[in-house]
């Protein structure tokens, strides 16, 4: 008599290699579930309003660039949507004005205060921040807290403080008197943003180069600087950018004149009866050609820089 009944699984043999499950090959990505990463219409109807809100401004800047002198007086920007064909409101005589104004020695100033405002505060707060990180001395941590604590504190505090010591020390009037406040208000967050990034590398690499006897210096001038590239590129974004758009610093402790950098120019092209609105908006178009510049080189560092040391693991 013959029965019927389920055939037990087959069980492998003592000691046989499990097969593996395939690995997906490189350069190839496994497909994603249905409706996970993608956003939702109303998600995306939103970015695009913020992004049009955003960009209406600069817009408006960009047009009323290329607009006369009547025009930009007679009417808003927004009206060239109904006769954009119409060349009798297009000029492009307010870049060359803007430029006659003194906006080239203006840019040869900022260059002035802004090169040392970023460069001097990235190379000692890299030092500070490898101090920090892999170097052991008492007080380490409170001074770490106590420095970026200092992040909290407005910088208008000191505005009159500094003004001040400059006048005792002579230097109201000079580019250092300018890019040592922006030095000095740049420490904080360039120490903070390096000691995190730094802090994320490997210490196997520090350990060994101190078994081969290497000094601190060498082990932070060809190991720590190349691999905090992101990070050190990220703040000299951060720092350029502020320190060029500044216009409250550069007008209390350099002020109009031969000295004046291009914000201080940018904001006297402007009349006393309030007109001159179109060489105002040409001289901000040109003011904002060199911060472009240096974020679109740079911006692939911004991101990777900021965000290292955030999440462990």
């Amino acid at each position: 008599m013959t029965t019927t009944g389920t055939t037990p699984p087959p069980t492998a043999a003592p000691g046989a290699v499990k097969p593996r499950r395939a690995l997906p090959l490189p350069g190839r990505r496994e497909a994603a579930a249905p409706g996970r990463g993608r956003a939702g219409p109303l998600v995306r109807l939103a970015l695009l309003l913020v992004c049009f809100l955003w960009l209406v401004p600069t817009i408006g800047i960009i047009v009323t660039s290329f607009r006369t002198e009547d025009a930009a007086n007679s009417s808003g920007w927004w009206t060239v949507i109904a006769s954009p064909l119409d060349f009798t409101q297009w000029t492009v005589a307010n870049y060359r004005q803007a430029l006659e104004a003194g906006m080239g020695n203006a840019f040869i100033n900022s260059f002035a205060v802004t090169l040392p405002a970023t460069v001097i505060p990235i190379m000692i707060a890299a030092f500070a921040a490898y101090a920090f990180t892999f170097m052991e001395f008492r007080g380490r941590d409170i001074l770490f807290v106590l420095i970026v604590g200092l992040l909290v504190v407005p910088n208008q505090v000191a505005l009159v403080p500094l003004l001040r010591l400059y006048g005792d020390l002579g230097m109201t009037g000079t580019f250092a008197a300018v890019y040592l406040a922006h030095i000095g208000f740049g420490m904080p967050l360039a120490i903070y943003i390096l000691r995190n990034y730094m802090s994320t590398l490997p210490k196997a690499v520090i350990e060994s180069a101190k078994i081969d006897g290497a000094s601190h210096f060498t082990t932070f001038w060809r190991l720590i600087v190349p691999m905090s590239v992101p990070a050190l590129a990220s703040f000299a974004i951060f720092q350029f950018l502020w320190v060029w758009n500044d216009l409250l610093i550069a007008l209390l402790f350099l002020g109009p004149g031969e000295r004046e950098v291009v914000t201080v120019a940018v904001a006297g092209l402007v009349g006393q009866q309030q007109q001159g609105w179109q060489i105002l908006t040409a001289g901000a178009i040109v003011s904002m050609v060199v911060p472009v510049l240096v974020f679109l080189s740079l911006q692939r560092y911004f991101v990777r820089g900021l965000t290292a040391g955030s999440v462990k693991g």
